[in-house]
């Protein structure tokens, strides 16, 4: 019943004027526009129009990232540390979130929290958004009277995690937007271009260089068979991609490969073991047991190679091995990390020295990638001078063997 409460606030938009008599405007989400009138009257607001926010031109459904997931753990952390009750921090984020479908979901787990549950149950009912790793940490910090430091660390988790993705994002979206550009240039000269071309060297009356040959039957091909070449490769995608998520195997086999890429490779490694890093010492600190926190650890490690291995040292971990001595048996990680767990374990601050290898290693992401994107433009302009410069070339042969001969 709570939830149904939650789901059915509609936002208002709402215009009127003030004590003083100024024009004053904004949002307010209620079931109804009465209610809304009463709310603005217990302000001081006199309403003059008040209308249901209907959907934005141009604006698709909404989704929740786990970017809109790290800013909600920050947000709600803050106003909990500030002293504002719960269920009115979420009331605070959840009316002025933009995002509608975060803005439900906030709003169903505030009618959770009314309506008893602890916070933990009441995430722990949203498992698309909330892993096994957020929510036991709030399940520890609502047991040990700390929350608001348990999310404190979860939203430092979370941002810093984030910050890796779009880095590595950021230095693969641009090579990745020039070279389909590239690609679709290309077919455009050969669909279009090169058949002009073709007819103008009809009237020559004599061979064509091989090389404008070549790009000439290249051209015919695509034509004839470009049809059935663009099912195929439509076809190959959305084989992938149904393989991709659904093949345990097939998963396994990509990580593996992207981690023996040559440059990209280093960067995802580097990457999964900042994470990992990030996440036992977030787990450690929070006062979860070791065996239990890997399990978690596991799944944060953002690839099924470091997946399989961290669940190889649980097992070790389980039957009273060394952390330090499991990590060594999964040969997954440098001799620097090995080290410096060891030291935690023999101090006693195993959180810390976790935390400083993720705070290395990120740090070394960071460079990574501004390094990979410096290295990337050369070879991006390569690609395009060897595509189109090459089309090009090959179509002015037989122009300028022409004007040799004259």
């Amino acid at each position: 019943m709570a939830d149904a409460t939650a789901i059915s606030n509609t936002p208002f938009l709402w215009e009127g004027t003030d004590r003083k008599g100024n024009k004053v405007k904004g949002k307010s989400m209620a079931p109804d526009e009465a209610q809304v009138r009463a709310e603005l009257r217990r302000q001081g607001v006199v309403p003059k129009r008040i209308r249901k926010q209907g959907p934005k031109l141009f604006q698709g459904k909404s989704k929740i990232n786990t970017g809109d997931i790290a800013i909600f753990s920050r947000q709600l952390e803050t106003m909990l540390a500030a002293g504002i009750p719960m269920v009115q921090a979420f009331e605070i984020v959840g009316n002025g979130h933009e995002n509608q479908a975060m803005q439900k979901l906030i709003l169903a787990i505030k009618a959770d929290v009314e309506g008893g549950s602890s916070l933990a149950e009441a995430l722990a009912k949203h498992p698309i958004y909330f892993d096994d790793l957020f929510v036991n940490l709030v399940e520890a910090g609502e047991q040990a009277g700390a929350l608001e430091t348990l999310l404190d660390k979860v939203a430092t988790y979370k941002e810093k995690t984030e910050a890796i993705k779009k880095k590595i994002k950021k230095a693969l979206t641009y090579p990745a937007a020039v070279l389909v550009v590239a690609f679709v240039v290309t077919i455009i000269l050969l669909i279009f271009v090169i058949p002009a071309f073709e007819d103008l060297f009809q009237g020559f009356g004599a061979d064509l260089p091989a090389f404008t040959r070549v790009v000439i039957d290249l051209s015919q091909f695509v034509r004839d068979k470009g049809w059935y070449l663009a099912i195929m490769a439509g076809g190959a995608v959305y084989a992938f991609l149904y393989f991709k998520k659904r093949s345990r195997p097939m998963r396994h086999f990509l990580d593996r490969t992207a981690l023996r890429m040559p440059i990209i490779g280093p960067i995802l490694q580097k990457a999964s073991i900042a994470r990992y890093a990030r996440t036992l010492s977030t787990m450690f600190a929070a006062g979860v047991p070791l065996v239990e926190a890997l399990e978690s650890v596991a799944g944060a490690t953002g690839n099924i190679v470091y997946e399989q291995g961290v669940l190889q040292m649980k097992d070790e971990v389980a039957t009273g091995q060394r952390l330090q001595q499991a990590m060594e048996n999964t040969d997954l990680f440098p001799n620097m990390v090995i080290q410096m767990i060891a030291v935690g374990e023999e101090s006693g601050s195993l959180d810390d020295m976790s935390a400083k290898v993720a705070d290395f290693y990120e740090e070394d992401v960071d460079n990574a990638v501004d390094n990979l994107s410096s290295l990337l433009e050369p070879m991006i302009m390569a690609i395009l001078g060897i595509l189109v410069g090459g089309l090009v070339v090959a179509m002015y042969l037989p122009i300028f063997k022409m004007g040799s001969v004259i």
